[in-house]
This record gives C-alpha cells, structure tokens and sequence, in this order.
C-alpha cells in the first residue's frame, strides 16, 4: 500500500510542474493569453455588421442603404484582421519577456499595457463604425435588427466540479 501511495505521489509531483511549463492556449485563440474579460461582442461586430446586410430584405434596409454599409463593413473587416495580427504580435512579445525565470517586471508591464492599448483602440473603431451604420438606419430598421440579432452577452454558468462516486 506504501509503494502505491508513494508511486502516486511522484507521479503527481513530477506531472504537475510539466503540465505547468506547458503553453496551451486559452480561449481557443492559440496564444498562451486568453480573450480579456468584458470583451463581449466587440469582436463580433463586423459579423453582426454582415448578418445585417445578409438580412438586409429583413430589417427593410434600402438598395442606397446597401451600398453605404459595404463599404464600412469591408473596413471593420480589414480592422478586425489588423487587430487580430497586432494583439497577437503583442501577445508573443509578452510571452518572449515572460519566458525567462526571472523576467522584467517593467517590460511585462509595459507589454500588457501595449496590448491593452490594442484592444481599446480597436474597441473604440468598431463602435465609431457602428455608429456610422447606425446612423445610416432608420428607427424600425434598428429595432428589426435587434430584433434578429439580440447584442446581449450570453453569461456563461461557472463549471461544476466533478465528483467522485
């Protein structure tokens, strides 16, 4: 019984400092940073900005309304792909300062800053384009569209704990 526990013991001990050092991703995104809490659907705007023109017949947006929405659209979408490449430019630079032992605070610092600045900029885009689009609807057009596209964040239930039977 002895070796048993001890056998589980090293096991657990020497598996838990390698599964540490690991760099998995979080959120899905590939880098070793997750998504920043509170994004919401900030990065879906352009999505949603493109449901609405696919739903155009739907929501009562005119042909003139169209054709002023592309182009805003193709350019939350050149946006969307820039920040994409800058935050994970960024996030890697964190990642390099983070990768030795005893890295520089200040640098780390100063790397979340960066990235945080990334975010807010992009942030503060989409809602000026968003804006733009919105302008471009009337009353109705808008409530139809929220209608068919509701921007409220799903909240997500915390997981439960598995137990042992």
């Amino acid at each position: 019984m002895k070796r048993i526990v001890v056998a589980l013991f090293l096991t657990v001990a020497f598996a838990v400092p390698a599964f540490s050092q690991m760099d998995m991703p979080m959120g899905g995104n590939g880098a070793g940073w997750g998504p920043m809490p509170g994004m919401g659907g900030m990065d879906r705007m352009g999505t949603m900005m493109g449901m609405c023109l696919q739903n155009a017949d739907k929501i009562g947006l005119s042909d003139e309304q169209v054709a002023k929405m592309r182009p805003i659209h193709r350019e939350m979408q050149k946006k969307q792909a820039q920040f994409k490449a800058d935050l994970k430019i960024a996030e890697i630079e964190l990642t390099e300062i983070m990768d030795v032992k005893d890295f520089d605070l200040e640098k780390a610092n100063a790397a979340v800053k960066k990235i945080s600045d990334i975010k807010t900029a992009h942030h503060l885009e989409m809602l000026k384009s968003m804006k733009e689009v919105r302008k471009i609807m009337t009353d109705a057009q808008f409530q139809k569209m929220k209608k068919l596209m509701p921007m409220k964040q799903q909240v997500k239930k915390p997981m439960r704990k598995m137990r042992r039977q």
